[in-house]
C-alpha cells in the first residue's frame, strides 16, 4: 500500500476551535485544549467562545496557555496535528505579543520564585538554627 502524502492545510475548509488549537500544538490534547475554551482562556476575534465554535482563516485568537499569552491570527486550517514546523505555519503571532511574552520570559528569568526545600521535621542542627533566629521557646524554659 502506498503512503499518503501528508495532510495539507486549506484554507476554504471550517473547523472547530479545540481541534484547530491542538493541531497548532498551543495544547498537547484536544481535551486540554477544549477546557481551556471553557475556561475562558481562548477568545476568538475578542468574545468567548465555546470550542465548537468554527474557524476561518483570518480569525484573531487570543490564547492563555501557562505563563504566556499569544495572540495570533490564523493563516490556514487543519485539523490533524502535525510537527512543529507544520504547525507554525497555521498561524502567525503578532509582533507586540511576541515582545510582550519576550519580556515576561526575561522577568522571569531574572526574578525566579522561591524555592523552599522543607523535607519533613528539622534536624538537630535546623532547630538549633531557629532558636538562633528566634530566640530559645517559652516552653522549653522549664
Amino acid at each position: 500500500m502506498a503512503k499518503s502524502a501528508p495532510p495539507t492545510p486549506s484554507s476554504d475548509d471550517r473547523h472547530r476551535l479545540d481541534k484547530w488549537l491542538w493541531a497548532a500544538r498551543f495544547f498537547k490534547t484536544r481535551s486540554l485544549s477544549a477546557q481551556a475554551v471553557d475556561a475562558g482562556k481562548v477568545t476568538l476575534n475578542g468574545e468567548r467562545v465555546k470550542p465548537a465554535k468554527v474557524v476561518r482563516s483570518g480569525d484573531q485568537l487570543v490564547i492563555r496557555a501557562g505563563w504566556s499569552e499569544y495572540t495570533v491570527n490564523v493563516l490556514a486550517l487543519s485539523d490533524r496535528r502535525g510537527s512543529a514546523p507544520e504547525a507554525a505555519k497555521l498561524y502567525e503571532e503578532t509582533p507586540e505579543s511576541r515582545d510582550k511574552r519576550e519580556h515576561q520570559a526575561a522577568l522571569r528569568r531574572a526574578n525566579p520564585m522561591p524555592v523552599f526545600t522543607f523535607k519533613g521535621r528539622p534536624t538537630k542542627r535546623d532547630r538549633r538554627q531557629i532558636q538562633r533566629l528566634f530566640g530559645p521557646d517559652e516552653e522549653s524554659s522549664d
